[in-house]
């Protein structure tokens, strides 16, 4: 791990002068400080530490400013154990938007210019991006700052990285988007950006017990991100809650629709799924019913196991071919992404377009589904984060709605003991304000029936 506030010497940053730390080895932290001052005012006006988006959004912006050190201090004190970041440097904005002074990570395979930019792989260990990606200089000319570069699995496959779960350290955060989760699930950030082409996002979000949003297909420029799958791969983000994912959805611009009244959907038979999960969805549409809300079931858990295999054929076919060189190069050194090279170099061009209709099927009976029930609920993973660091998760509940593109927004559920789970909540393809907007209010009512 790097960790490094280096800024040149007497850079003027945020009204205030940031030192050059002195380097140690990789392992350790190395922060520099923001100028005496700016830690003199904080200690003096004890001001809060701000934690959610909406908390900052809301704070003055001095209080942001001075908010900044408290979330470096965090990320000092707590990513020893966690282990969230490759590096944190945070970068001057380039903007002045609704996000000023907003600190935020990015999943690294994310390119960012003069930030580690290493795919999570050591093969590319030291590696320094070269340009920012579109959503990175969408995120600073807006006037977020970027903190510095999460975790992710090795090329945002299988092969996991270092973070852990804050909510217990003996379990994975999921993936790909490990760090990503973890860095806002442990309050270190109130925002960071994550990837995802089966479950990445949404399964993380699950199990670390926050908001992850997964938006339409095509909506966010992929432009600057480490492909894996090309038809699949989808921007998304991590906050604390639904309310803060819809301020954010709306400070970068985007429509968030109105509150709306109609029939949610909801599959019976249930997915293959663990029994804590079962009784966690069944016990949440009780409650939603119980406070009004009218459920219809759908027989669509064999269309869904279906859309999960298909999503990994097309997977398989996609990213070897866009990794089949870098296999050549590096061959058993990828680790897990080698296997999927070897395998999917053996599907066929047929199968692969067998794959591809087979989605496009789906895709047309479910939007025909969202006629009659807009959003549909469905678990957001198969059950709580699996103990260990060997594995990441089943992604089983998330990939068939990332091949169908639809927008899809996991949000904790009420558990009484235990690890966190998610509800999974999704929509036709465009509506996105829809399922935000769905999901600020049925984390609302499910909150207040606990």
């Amino acid at each position: 791990m790097i960790f490094a506030l280096q800024i040149a010497p007497t850079v003027c940053y945020c009204a205030h002068t940031v030192t050059i730390c002195r380097k140690i080895d990789r392992r350790s932290l190395l922060f520099g400080s923001f100028a005496t001052v700016m830690g003199a005012k904080g200690g003096a006006t004890g001001t809060p530490r701000l934690e959610t988006l909406t908390q900052w959004l809301n704070a003055s912006p001095q209080e942001r400013e001075l908010a900044l050190q408290p979330c470096l201090d965090r990320i000092q004190a707590m990513d020893p154990s966690i282990h969230a970041w490759v590096q944190v440097m945070p970068e001057k904005p380039t903007g002045n938007g609704k996000l000023a002074g907003i600190p935020f990570g990015a999943k690294d395979i994310i390119e960012t210019r003069g930030l580690a930019t290493e795919y999570g792989s050591p093969i590319y260990k030291g590696r320094i991006g070269t340009e920012d990606a579109a959503i990175i200089r969408e995120m600073r000319q807006r006037g977020a700052i970027l903190v510095g570069k999460t975790e992710t699995t090795a090329f945002a496959y299988r092969t996991p990285g270092p973070t852990r779960n804050p909510r217990d350290l003996e379990h994975t955060p999921g993936g790909s988007s490990s760090g990503s989760a973890a860095a806002v699930a442990a309050g270190m950030v109130p925002v960071t950006i994550g990837e995802q082409t089966q479950g990445s996002m949404l399964r993380p979000a699950s199990y670390c017990g926050v908001t992850g949003f997964k938006p339409s297909y095509g909506l966010l420029s992929m432009d600057g991100v480490l492909p894996l799958a090309k038809s699949l791969d989808t921007l998304g983000f991590f906050t604390h809650t639904p309310a803060d994912m819809l301020l954010l959805w709306e400070s970068m611009g985007h429509p968030i629709g109105r509150v709306e009244n109609f029939v949610l959907g909801a599959p019976e038979p249930m997915p293959e799924v663990e029994p804590a999960m079962q009784t966690a969805f069944r016990n949440a549409l009780s409650a939603l019913r119980t406070a009004g809300a009218t459920i219809q079931s759908l027989d669509i858990a064999g269309m869904l196991a279906k859309l999960a295999g298909e999503n990994r054929m097309v997977m398989f076919y996609e990213g070897a071919r866009f990794h089949q060189q870098r296999f050549k190069e590096y061959g058993a050194r990828l680790a897990d992404l080698a296997d999927l090279v070897r395998d999917g170099l053996q599907i066929s061009e047929g199968r692969y377009d067998e794959a591809r209709r087979y989605i496009a099927e789906c895709r047309d009976r479910v939007a025909e589904m969202y006629k009659a029930t807009p959003v549909i609920l469905v678990p957001a993973a198969t059950g709580p984060a699996p103990l260990g660091l060997s594995s990441t998760g089943d992604s089983r509940m998330n990939a068939p709605w990332t091949a169908l593109g639809t927008p899809a927004i996991s949000i904790p559920l009420p558990v009484p003991d235990g690890l966190p789970l998610g509800l999974q909540l999704t929509a036709d393809h465009g509506q996105d304000a829809r399922v935000l907007q769905t999901a600020v209010q049925l984390h609302t009512i499910l909150a207040s029936a606990r």
